[in-house]
């Protein structure tokens, strides 16, 4: 691929990326994704065969960098403390309140079973290998599975609850749960 063409891809996948975190993989329409990357709707099928290809892209990608970035968290520290700061992190106002960044799974784990078949094989992967990080053993790595699942969905059910003192509640409950 060229420069330019490289370059314009990324555009793209940036704006479904964006979009997907606001409104879910379904929602938004390749001209609402276009039109934010600065593009007109036309040069979209030269980049991306499909919208549940350019969404399912976006989906991984953004699945790939929150894994790396609770990969970076302390990686000296044993399984368990690191289980604790990343609770720490995703149950917090910050990770709650980002609009740009965050994790995918809030916004789209409702839809997922009316998505393709292959939105799941990037979950399933995700999943095993966060237990495979975050395990301090084969045995743990249910206690992990247990974990994200809850901080999951207290994020979403906190950023359900915008900015208000439940919401903020949610976060702390079910961090503690974790912790």
């Amino acid at each position: 691929m060229n420069d330019k063409k490289t370059r314009t891809r990324q555009r793209i996948l940036i704006s479904a990326e964006r979009q997907l975190l606001k409104r879910g993989a379904q929602a938004p329409a390749v001209g609402e994704v276009m039109a934010a990357a600065g593009l007109t709707v036309g040069g979209f099928y030269a980049h991306f065969a499909s919208k549940e290809a350019l969404m399912l892209e976006a989906f991984e990608g953004l699945l790939d960098r929150r894994r790396q970035g609770l990969r970076e968290l302390e990686p000296q520290l044993p399984a368990v403390e690191r289980r604790a700061l990343m609770a720490a992190f995703y149950l917090s106002r910050k990770h709650r309140d980002a609009e740009d960044d965050g994790c995918p799974l809030p916004s789209t784990l409702a839809e997922l079973a009316r998505l393709p078949e292959d939105f799941r094989a990037p979950l399933e992967a995700h999943l095993e290998l966060l237990m495979a990080e975050f395990a301090a053993s084969p045995e743990d790595a249910d206690k992990v599975l247990a974990d994200f699942s809850l901080m999951v969905g207290g994020l979403l059910l906190a950023r359900a609850l915008g900015t208000g003192a439940m919401s903020d509640r949610v976060l702390r409950a079910a961090k503690s749960a974790v912790i």
